[in-house]
C-alpha cells in the first residue's frame, strides 16, 4: 500500500508543479491572455499583439475583449474572483491604485528600475508602497490644441501658438461664423470636467483631492465666457445631443479643440480613409497670463502582469517588450504616443503620412511640463462624482461659480473627509 501511494504522489507532482502561474515549467508554445477593451475600434492592442508574437513566435496572444464603458467594472469583478487572465491593461490610474493596493498585480520592480525604464513617461505614477511598482506604462497621451488651418487663413488669423486663455477667448470669437445648421463655432469645449479642472489644476498648481477648488474659477469664467459669445457650443446642447468632439472636428464645425493626443491616430486614420479633408495642425494648450513655459495634463496607461496569471513569466515579457523601444516603435506607426520617446521615436512619429510636420506642432508634442489628470487615492473616485456633479451644474448655469465652488469644498469635507 505505502509503494501504491508512493507511486500515486510521483504522479501528481509533476501536474502540481505547472500550476499557479508558473509556465516557466511547460514546454511548448504559449497562449498569453490580455485584457483590453473595444478591441475593433482601439488598434494600438492588436498592432502589439502581433509586433509581439513576431519577436516571440512561441507566445500567441488571445485578446479578452471587453466593452470599453464596462471595463473597470468587469476587470474588478474578474479579480476578485481570480481570473487567471495574464495581463490586465490599466486603463485609469485609479483603477491601477484600487487593483494594486488590494495585492491584485505581480510585482514588476525589476523591470521598472532597469536603466531603460527611467525614460518612460508617467512611470513615477505607478510607484506604489515606496518604491514598487506594479505596471509599465507603454503610451503617454497629453492634451493640445487641435486647429484648422484653413478657418485661421480664411480669418488672417495667425496660428495659435503661445496662446493666453484670454486671446483663446477672443480667436473663438473671430473664428465663429454662419447661423443654425450651418454655424461654424471657433472652439468646441467638450463635455468633460477635465476640460476645465484638469488644466485649471496643471496650470495653477492646485490639487483636485485637497477640498480648495477656488482656483477652479477662473478657467470657469472663461469656458462661460465662450458659451455666453456664442463661440462654442451649449454645454447642455452638447449633452443633450451626445456631441462629439472627434465628429465636430473632421466635421469642420469647429476651428480649435483642446483634446488630448490619443486624437491623433484617429485623425491620421479617417484622412487615410478619405472620411475628413480637414487641414490641421496642433499647437500647446493656451496658458495663464504670464506663465512661463508650456504646462499642461495627461496621463499614461499601463499593462500588468495579474498576481494570478497562468502564465506569469510570458506576461512579464509581454509587459516588458510594450514598453521598449520595439514596442514604442509599433503604436508609434499607427499614430499612438508611446511612453517611451526617444529621438528615434519621434523621426518616426512625425513621419507618418498625413502628420503635420511643422515646428508648432513639434512644440505641442513636447511641452515643457505634463502633471496628471487626477491625483489618485483611495478617495479619487468619490472625489470625481462631486466635482463633475458640481460641473455640470456651472456649465448648465443652475449654480454660480462660487456657490458652485463652495458646494464642492462642503461636499468633499463632509462626505469624503
Amino acid at each position: 500500500m505505502l509503494a501504491a501511494v508512493g507511486l500515486a504522489m510521483a504522479t501528481l507532482l509533476p501536474l502540481t508543479a505547472c500550476g499557479g502561474g508558473e509556465d516557466e515549467a511547460e514546454g511548448g508554445p504559449v497562449e498569453l491572455t490580455v485584457a483590453v477593451w473595444s478591441l475593433a475600434s482601439t488598434p494600438e492592442f492588436q498592432t502589439l499583439f502581433d509586433a509581439f508574437h513576431k519577436a516571440n513566435p512561441d507566445i500567441t496572444i488571445k485578446p479578452v475583449d471587453i466593452l470599453a464603458a464596462d471595463y473597470p467594472t468587469k476587470v474588478t469583478t474578474m479579480l476578485a474572483g481570480g481570473d487567471s487572465t495574464d495581463v490586465i491593461t490599466m486603463k485609469t490610474l485609479a483603477d491601477y491604485v484600487r487593483f494594486a493596493g488590494r495585492g491584485q498585480l505581480a510585482d514588476v520592480t525589476d523591470l521598472a528600475t532597469k536603466p531603460e525604464s527611467a525614460k518612460l513617461a508617467g512611470l513615477d505614477q505607478y510607484k506604489q508602497d515606496g518604491d514598487k511598482y506594479y505596471a509599465l506604462p507603454y503610451r503617454q497621451d497629453h492634451w493640445v490644441l487641435y486647429y484648422n488651418k484653413k478657418m485661421f487663413d480664411t480669418a488672417k488669423l495667425p496660428y495659435p501658438e503661445n496662446l493666453t486663455w484670454d486671446q483663446y477667448v477672443e480667436a473663438a470669437k473671430k473664428l465663429t461664423t454662419g447661423t443654425g445648421d450651418k454655424k461654424v463655432y471657433g472652439a468646441y469645449q467638450h463635455t468633460w470636467r477635465s476640460v476645465v479642472q484638469a488644466i485649471s489644476a496643471a496650470q495653477n498648481g492646485g490639487d483636485q483631492l485637497g477640498g480648495d477648488y477656488k482656483f477652479f474659477a477662473e478657467q470657469y469664467r472663461t469656458a462661460l465666457a465662450l458659451q455666453e459669445a456664442g463661440a462654442t457650443q451649449d454645454f447642455g446642447t452638447a449633452v443633450t445631443q451626445k456631441t462629439g468632439y472627434a465628429s465636430m472636428f473632421e466635421s469642420q464645425k469647429t476651428a480649435m479643440l483642446p483634446m488630448g493626443t490619443w486624437f491623433i491616430a484617429k485623425l491620421l486614420s479617417e484622412k487615410k480613409k478619405g472620411t475628413t479633408d480637414v487641414d490641421w495642425g496642433i499647437a500647446p494648450m493656451p496658458q495663464r497670463t504670464g506663465a512661463s513655459g508650456v504646462t499642461t495634463f495627461g496621463a499614461p496607461t499601463a499593462f500588468a502582469v495579474n498576481k494570478k496569471a497562468k502564465h506569469a513569466a510570458a506576461a512579464k515579457k509581454f509587459v516588458e517588450f510594450a514598453a521598449s523601444i520595439e514596442g514604442a516603435k509599433a503604436i508609434a506607426g499607427i499614430g499612438v504616443v508611446p511612453a517611451l520617446k526617444t529621438d528615434e521615436v519621434l523621426q518616426q512619429y512625425f513621419a507618418l503620412q498625413g502628420m503635420p510636420t511643422d515646428e508648432l506642432s513639434k512644440k505641442a508634442f513636447s511641452p515643457d511640463k505634463i502633471n496628471p489628470e487626477m491625483p489618485v487615492s483611495d478617495k479619487t473616485a468619490k472625489v470625481d462624482t462631486v466635482l463633475n456633479e458640481e460641473h455640470q451644474l456651472i456649465m448648465t448655469k443652475q449654480k454660480s461659480i462660487d456657490d458652485a465652488i463652495k458646494e464642492m469644498e462642503t461636499r468633499v469635507k463632509n462626505e469624503i473627509g
